[in-house]
């Protein structure tokens, strides 16, 4: 009989610890670990409970959600080993875990990216647009990944290696039951702080797009609209987006 390997959160479910102190005791390599790639740890309960035995490390400690919750630094952030189906935000100090978006999630994300591609391609060939998962650092106690960025050329030189680092040109986030508030709140207030000029809001189970412009220290929306409509923005002369498109279900045909 073949044992299943475990994600570092069953492993601490099964042995009541907090998931901090399996990432802890994976680092102090305390305990038995099988790497399926860079980032990516899976564990045998087996071996697991031998070794805490043979170590004297206790079973049965308090769990925690997360200890370091509003200290989180994104030298904590590199250190999160990565568990395939979930994502990691840290959002003013808080560690945010999100798993893997919907299907209808990603037919949005997919068709406004190629529309946008088309549109900046045409008039900042220069700006380069990306999508999740990809870090942007805007502070050290906030690491984010939107659904969609542009940079635009001016702007390259906050692009790196392995992220982007300082305030994008436009973000894009498309929100499911599970981010609704982190998005529309919590993201929302950081992306003004550190004055992203255009910040975008989809609901991809609405069917709204949301367009916020950054005017002095605050978000106004300057555009609502979902299918049959057509997206036009004063700051984006020449895009015109058929929200038909966009929000296209095949499901509801």
């Amino acid at each position: 009989m073949v044992r299943k390997l475990l994600t570092a959160h069953e492993l601490a479910e099964i042995l009541d610890l907090s998931v901090e102190t399996i990432w802890r005791y994976t680092r102090q390599e305390k305990i038995p670990v099988i790497k399926l790639g860079v980032k990516q740890y899976r564990y045998k309960k087996d071996a697991v409970l031998e070794a805490l035995s043979n170590t004297g490390n206790l079973i049965g400690e308090k769990r925690s959600v997360y200890s370091k919750q509003g200290e989180y630094t994104y030298e904590d952030y590199l250190k999160i080993p990565e568990e395939p189906g979930y994502s990691y935000e840290i959002l003013e100090g808080f560690l945010v875990k999100e798993p893997s978006p919907s299907i209808q999630h990603q037919r949005v994300s997919r068709e406004l990216e190629f529309e946008l591609k088309k549109y900046f391609d045409e008039v900042d060939p220069e700006g380069e647009i990306f999508d999740a998962p990809l870090d942007v650092t805007l502070s050290d106690s906030n690491v984010v990944q939107p659904d969609i960025l542009f940079i635009s050329g001016e702007r390259r030189e906050i692009m790196h290696e392995d992220r982007i680092d300082g305030p994008c040109d436009l973000v894009v986030e498309i929100m499911s039951p599970s981010n609704y508030r982190k998005d529309r709140l919590k993201k929302m207030e950081i992306y003004r702080k550190v004055k992203i000029p255009h910040y975008w809001l989809l609901d991809p189970e609405e069917n709204i797009l949301e367009a916020y412009c950054l005017k002095g220290e605050n978000y106004l929306l300057v555009y609502t609209g979902g299918p049959g409509d057509e997206f036009k923005h004063s700051e984006f002369p020449g895009l015109n987006l058929a929200l038909d498109k966009i929000f296209y279900r095949p499901d509801r045909d």
